[in-house]
């Protein structure tokens, strides 16, 4: 049986299709922004809480919109699986977007157009399962 971890992650493109992604510090992977869940958190209060500590945004959980659970490959565990709540991030003003740091345990952030993915290592989450949710028309 694989083993697995359950993570809250964020889906943030920006105006130009631009998907934020982000390599954790000891890691060449880039990956969604989110984390684990702390005891008794939901998904959204988990990717809230992580959205804060990483990358210093300040989003409140009704504001964040579920589009599913999805399992692929883990990018920096061997043998595991990640499952990931998804959670969409509605458009970011271009100040907000460019003022977005690196915090926590986050060694990089960058900005990538799926145009681009061939060029850096990607996680299978991105790969495999949140291209399709690129296509989704984003709610307001």
């Amino acid at each position: 049986m694989t083993d697995i971890i359950r993570v809250a992650a964020a889906l943030i493109v920006d105006s130009g299709g631009r998907l934020l992604l982000v390599r954790k510090a000891g890691t060449t992977v880039f990956m969604q922004p989110g984390g684990k869940y702390e005891p008794g958190e939901t998904g959204a209060q988990t990717l809230a809480r992580e959205l804060h500590e990483e990358l210093g945004l300040v989003i409140a959980p009704d504001a964040l919109h579920p589009l599913g659970t999805f399992r692929a490959p883990a990018a920096n565990e061997a043998g595991m699986l990640v499952e990931a709540e998804v959670f969409r991030v509605a458009a970011l003003e271009p100040a907000a977007a460019e003022a977005i740091g690196a915090g926590a345990e986050i060694a990089e952030l960058r900005w990538v157009h799926p145009d681009h993915f061939a060029d850096l290592p990607i996680a299978p989450l991105v790969t495999e399962r949140m291209m399709p949710l690129l296509a989704r028309p984003a709610e307001r």
